[in-house]
């Protein structure tokens, strides 16, 4: 591995979170005081991710909530779904999880319009879904009162693995076909 490909999986390494190629560029840029082309960049994650793909590593580079970050490989899924539920036993609820699919798909909304769609009140929802930083206060309405307008943060698209919001599923994968009489069984066994 060439002296920046080190360097480039030291920063996607160390990250917190997942890591932007302009973020990688810029602290580049700073360390050698030189200008480090994106495509040198991109062409290095390439390598980088080769080399982790192998089944020597459990590990491997992926591309998520628009930067780059290490994660687990899906064959030690169960293991480490072990861990994770002895190390937190604290998951979103249900009106969370219910409160942060209304805003992932009405953004920007305010609370009275969560509050609206679910029918109970939102606000303890809410609090929790912002200290767990899944959403953020986008700014403020221009209906009366000027109430917080609220959307999701890059923490959910990381959480949720998707880079866009163009990457959520649609309410019509969900959506039963209506023409449909019967169970699924009876349709099978007549086309055969």
């Amino acid at each position: 591995m060439d002296f920046l490909g080190n360097h480039i999986e030291a920063l996607i390494f160390c990250a917190q979170k997942p890591i932007k190629v302009d973020e990688i560029r810029n602290c580049l840029n700073e360390m050698f005081e030189a200008d480090v082309p994106v495509k040198d960049i991109e062409t290095t994650i390439e390598k980088v991710s080769e080399k982790y793909a192998s089944d020597e590593y459990a590990f491997e580079i992926i591309h998520s909530g628009g930067g780059y970050q290490f994660l687990t490989k899906p064959a030690y899924q169960a293991s480490i779904g072990i861990l994770l539920k002895h190390q937190s036993k604290k998951r979103l609820s249900t009106s969370a999880l219910e409160t942060l699919s209304i805003i992932a798909y009405k953004q920007p909304v305010t609370k009275s319009e969560m509050e609206q769609i679910r029918g109970v009140n939102c606000d303890y929802s809410v609090q929790k879904l912002l200290e767990k930083e899944l959403i953020e206060i986008k700014g403020k309405s221009e209906a009366i009162g000027r109430p917080m307008l609220y959307g999701t943060s890059d923490k959910f698209m990381d959480y949720f693995g998707i880079n866009s919001l163009k990457d959520l599923p649609t309410p019509k994968d969900f959506a039963e076909n209506e023409n449909e009489i019967g169970p699924q069984e009876t349709e099978e066994k007549a086309q055969e």
